[in-house]
């Protein structure tokens, strides 16, 4: 850190983990930054709170657990709060029984009615799979290939068009890498070594990393027309579709909209319960005080969650990406190329779905780019991290 010397001006737009890790590492480094952010809190779409009526720590956009497999980025944001071990275990609805996620032996034997070993399961879904299927282009054709007609209606394909609003034969096979099979009875959601959920929220991590005297915090506000001109550099950690007023069109998105429920006791007893039928209107019900489960509260806050298609005054959750968002996408990253002192970052920024760990370990390297870039007097990119490729 440079004492108490400005060494220049920074604009950074929207205050998620994007902009306010990237804004907290060149505070350190002795710049001057003003944080811009739309909405009336920190946090962006990891915003928690306590809720007053029942004191539950709410997950206002959804829940987000923490989970990665690199220990700079576990240390780094172990850093700004108490983590807590939480451990995600999904269960499913599919056609009124109950299963669990993901997909293990227990929830194979659960569905074919069996009681097979790891050996004998895996030899039934191979079986299953659609070993023709060579090269999986798409969603579809990735869980025919890989887990068989059987799994795949059960869990998958009503869920995904609910999700994303369209055929899972339209969608990238790429999306449904995420999803495992286990043959074994392991039903953690993920697979990481380092896991947990932050004691007191997400929100007292933000005001830790924006709590520093070369950061002016602005909430409520949009990043200034004239930010190009008035700062050494932007980083903006927006829609980049919107940004450039949607010039070559509007990016994909889906979003989220939200039911609450407020009842006595347990509602449903566990935190995520996924429903995979087409016909049940909702994706998954969530109940946030099984999220901090070291905590006890004699009522509780549930959401139903519903995706829909975002329009530009929706909140954008999860870029789609189909073969006419890419199109685009390729114009939009030529435009940010040349655009001159600004630097495109995070989810909506490079439009890939990013996990909170990749969107922090992403920061850290911007960050580290521009001090480089300006010790060695070059240009720093719009684009650090390429947003061409599938995320």
């Amino acid at each position: 850190m440079s004492g108490n010397k400005v060494i220049g001006r920074v604009a950074v737009a929207g205050a998620g983990f994007s902009g306010a890790v990237i804004a907290n590492s060149l505070a350190n480094a002795g710049y001057s930054i003003d944080v811009f952010e739309e909405r009336r809190h920190i946090g962006g779409n990891c915003f928690t709170y306590r809720d007053s009526e029942t004191d539950v720590l709410v997950h206002k956009y959804g829940p987000h657990i923490f989970h990665t497999d690199r220990e700079d980025v576990w240390e780094y944001i172990n850093g700004f709060s108490r983590f807590r071990p939480y451990i995600n275990r999904v269960k499913a609805v599919s056609r009124n029984r109950v299963y669990s996620l993901p997909v293990n032996l227990h929830t194979i034997n659960q569905l074919y009615d069996t009681c097979l070993d790891p050996a004998g399961a895996k030899a039934l879904i191979e079986s299953e799979s659609d070993r023709t299927i060579t090269n999986p282009r798409t969603f579809e054709e990735q869980a025919l290939r890989f887990v068989g007609p059987k799994l795949y209606r059960a869990f998958l394909y009503g869920y995904t068009r609910k999700q994303w609003g369209c055929e899972p034969s339209e969608l990238p096979a790429s999306i449904l890498k995420r999803l495992p099979v286990r043959f074994n009875y392991d039903d953690n959601y993920f697979s990481h070594p380092f896991q947990g959920m932050p004691e007191d929220g997400y929100s007292p991590i933000f005001e830790a990393l924006l709590d520093h005297p070369n950061i002016s915090l602005h909430l409520g506000v949009a990043l200034p027309d004239d930010h190009r001109s008035g700062y050494e550099h932007t980083f903006y950690s927006g829609a980049l579709d919107a940004y450039f007023d949607y010039k070559c069109g509007d990016l994909g998105y889906r979003s989220l909209r939200f039911e609450e429920i407020r009842a006595d006791g347990d509602f449903q007893g566990c935190a995520v319960i996924n429903y995979c039928d087409y016909d049940v209107p909702y994706t998954r019900v969530t109940e946030h005080k099984h999220f901090a489960p070291w905590e006890e509260h004699e009522r509780t806050v549930v959401f139903r969650e519903y995706s829909f298609a975002a329009t530009r005054s929706d909140i954008p959750f999860y870029p789609i990406r189909l073969a006419a968002d890419r199109i685009k996408l390729k114009k939009y990253i030529e435009l940010g190329k040349g655009t001159a002192g600004v630097t495109f970052v995070g989810r909506l920024g490079t439009y890939r779905y990013l996990d909170m760990d990749k969107t922090i370990y992403e920061a850290l390297l911007v960050a580290d780019k521009f001090v480089e870039c300006r010790r060695a007097g070059t240009e720093m990119p719009a684009f650090v991290i390429s947003p061409s490729g599938e995320s």
